[in-house]
């Protein structure tokens, strides 16, 4: 699959830490209660790739699962893409940025939290950036479901 953001691996490498590379750009999963926005709340503004930059999740689909990742209900529309994940012997959903390809975690469905969508992105924390500010939502890209 071709994204907009097509770095080669090398380039990767010289802009994001080995973490957010081997989480990113090698599908890893950072230790549970770990990263720094699990707990972390705020009322409004943006969470984005940590590759890329793009808008990925508004502060208010944020919610408290106690999974020791930060959990979403939703994401921004066409920021996030689906993939079959089929690893380790089970069947998952891949969440993955639409504009760099960049791994973010997965998401699951009928878990029964109290959330409008009843799904929960589960997302690596050295995924992510915060902004305050709500960024401008990319035209033109789709949540692909593979």
């Amino acid at each position: 699959m071709s994204y907009p953001d097509e770095r080669s691996p090398t380039e990767w490498r010289a802009t994001l830490s080995k973490e957010q590379f081997r989480v990113l750009r090698e599908k890893g999963t950072e230790a549970p209660f770990s990263g720094k926005y699990d707990k972390f709340f705020s009322e409004s503004g943006v969470y984005t790739c940590a590759g890329c930059d793009a808008p990925l999740y508004k502060a208010n689909h944020k919610f408290k699962s106690g999974c020791g990742w930060p959990a979403y209900f939703d994401s921004i529309p066409g920021a996030v893409i689906r993939h079959e994940d089929n690893a380790f012997g089970m069947s998952r959903i891949e969440i993955t940025c639409a504009n760099c390809g960049g791994h973010l975690g997965h998401v699951f469905k009928g878990e029964g939290y109290p959330t409008p969508t009843d799904e929960r992105h589960c997302v690596n924390s050295v995924s992510l950036n915060f902004s305050p500010e709500d960024k401008p939502v990319q035209e033109g890209a789709k949540d692909s479901k593979v």
